[in-house]
């Protein structure tokens, strides 16, 4: 499809964060946008300020008269939008161009250097870091970014349209849209073992991804992944690996070996290993991209995170409040990993929601021992997002298993009472569902407590 040709784009889901950084990418083209969303939120408020127009309810009668034009109109969805999406039924039966983003994604970057950031965790932060890299060494990036980068309080990054920077989302095997220059694979765990068939089903597929590089293109993988390509690590031989590494006042001081030498002395400041991993790929990748080792390093240390990473919501001597979208097992762990090394001394306290009723069904073991970890974990109801209950699949289910010393199922309302009277120094809210439209105000109650 020629984009050139299209004037108008409409998306259904607008306020997702894929689809966000899409749209403010196209109004940066001149295009008329819109689209629609089932709730307002910032980021349908920042669209809005854009010139955007956006409807909050799904019926075809309430689409602005700007995208009736068949021809030149584009209908862009998601997976997570339901077949029978009335708005979704209304644009098929009246023979719409309609796209996925994903292959949406794949036209624009086509013809970009792009650099892709695959895994099934790490993907938001890496892509984060590497887009500030870039942007900051003058690059002419465009960067689509699944989360809000604390830098630039957006998911779309723009100095130019010569290079890109992506998510490779392996869900729906979005990625195999992508015909990458440089692209890394951080990790891969099973997951989404709903579209999956098995775990194998999901590794045969990242090779496919691998192989859609271009010919003189490189492959990054984290070492010990079954891949031929550029390695990295943290303590541990790889082509690119952190070493001497230090912890001063909650900042990473440390070097990087690489194949030609030795950086020294780069400053990062989000905790936790996994993180350190994720901004060492970044780092190697902007290197053989070309970028300077002067302008990586000031570009490091300025680098200031992605909302719902790690992100310190209240961060005083007495009361410590941590807001993470981890919701895998493995993610679970990375914040624990985190936060024991930040506070090895302290008493921590997590409010977890699960996301989707079949990946607590598929790794509810796997859960209940990375959430046994903390010294209390409140659960909250399943998110259900695009799925329908599954009989017996139920945070129930899952508090019977884990093991903390306190442990209790709880309600949105209850989160600050239960937090204040426990009375731990250090809570953390984690899940990738509504638990985060919660965060701003448990943040003001918990503030006027401490």
């Amino acid at each position: 499809m020629n984009l050139k040709s299209i004037h108008n784009i409409y998306f259904i889901g607008i306020g997702g964060v894929g689809m966000s950084a899409l749209a403010s990418y196209f109004v940066s083209l001149g295009k008329t946008v819109g689209g629609y969303d089932k709730m307002v939120s910032p980021v349908t408020d920042s669209l809005i300020k854009l010139g955007v127009c956006i409807q909050f309810n799904s019926d075809p009668s309430h689409i602005d008269g700007l995208f009736m034009n068949t021809l030149k109109t584009l209908v862009v969805y998601t997976p997570a939008v339901s077949d029978t999406n009335p708005l979704l039924s209304y644009f098929k039966s009246n023979n719409f161009q309609i796209l996925k983003r994903s292959e949406v994604l794949g036209i624009v970057t086509e013809n970009t250097r792009c650099l892709a950031v695959a895994g099934t965790h790490g993907k938001t932060t890496t892509s984060s870091i590497l887009a500030h890299l870039l942007y900051q060494c003058n690059e002419k990036v465009t960067a689509f970014v699944g989360g809000i980068s604390e830098n630039y309080q957006s998911n779309f990054i723009q100095r130019g349209t010569e290079v890109s920077v992506v998510e490779a989302d392996e869900y729906d095997r979005s990625f195999l849209t992508l015909s990458p220059d440089f692209a890394c694979i951080t990790s891969m765990d099973a997951d989404h073992l709903d579209v999956y068939g098995s775990e194998d089903d999901l590794v045969a597929t990242f090779e496919e991804f691998a192989q859609k590089i271009k010919p003189l293109g490189k492959l990054f993988i984290k070492k010990g992944l079954p891949f031929d390509g550029i390695t990295y690590a943290v303590n541990e031989a790889a082509d690119y690996s952190a070493v001497n590494i230090q912890i001063v006042d909650g900042i990473y001081i440390f070097d990087v070996q690489t194949p030609s030498g030795l950086i020294e002395n780069l400053h990062f400041s989000l905790p936790g290993a996994h993180n350190l991993s994720n901004a060492v790929v970044a780092l190697s990748m902007a290197v053989e991209f070309g970028c300077s080792t002067s302008g990586l390093k000031n570009a490091l240390a300025s680098y200031k995170g992605v909302q719902r990473r790690f992100t310190y919501q209240i961060k005083s001597e007495e009361f410590i409040f941590i807001d993470d979208y981890a919701h895998h097992p493995t993610e679970i762990n990375a914040v624990h990993q985190a936060v024991r090394e930040m506070y090895p001394s302290k008493k921590v306290a997590v409010v977890f929601q699960p996301h989707l009723f079949s990946r607590t069904r598929d790794f509810i073991d796997a859960f209940a021992t990375s959430l046994s970890q903390f010294d209390a974990t409140f659960l909250l109801d399943i998110y259900p997002a695009r799925e329908l209950p599954i009989s017996g699949v139920n945070s129930e289910w899952l508090l019977g298993k884990i093991n903390s010393p306190i442990k209790k199922l709880i309600l949105k309302s209850q989160i600050v009472d239960e937090i204040k009277d426990l009375g731990y120094p250090v809570f953390i809210t984690i899940g990738a569902g509504d638990i985060g439209v919660e965060v701003s105000e448990l943040k003001e109650k918990l503030s006027y407590a401490y």
